[in-house]
């Protein structure tokens, strides 16, 4: 996952950066310890569901701007954006069913 940026590192046009190098100027020691596997997929998750929020947030902004302003909004943009939060939300709901299924299936084990 090295080189991408989710939604919480891009904030307009501004880019946080992240030394990852021992050698990059003022980096801490902290900063170099490796996540651990349930430390990798909770970060993960909370990134997917951020993102699925982010793209709800939008639809509702991209509506609000239809309903008051027609002229400024394409409907096409406020239905690819409806379509992209509703995928989002669907892939969400089927991740955390699965998850739900899976504990349960640990659970039940005899």
């Amino acid at each position: 996952m090295s080189g991408l940026l989710g939604a919480s590192d891009v904030n307009g046009n501004v880019v946080q950066l992240r030394a990852t190098n021992k050698k990059h100027f003022g980096i801490q020691a902290e900063e170099l310890k490796p996540k651990t596997s349930s430390e990798e997929f909770t970060s993960a998750l909370k990134n997917a569901l951020g993102e699925a929020n982010q793209l709800q947030n939008d639809v509702t902004d991209i509506t609000q701007a239809y309903i008051t302003d027609p002229e400024s909004v394409d409907v096409h943009d406020v239905t690819i954006a409806m379509s992209k939060a509703n995928m989002a939300v669907d892939i969400t709901k089927a991740v955390v069913d699965g998850a739900l299924k899976a504990y349960n299936n640990i659970i039940n084990i005899r």
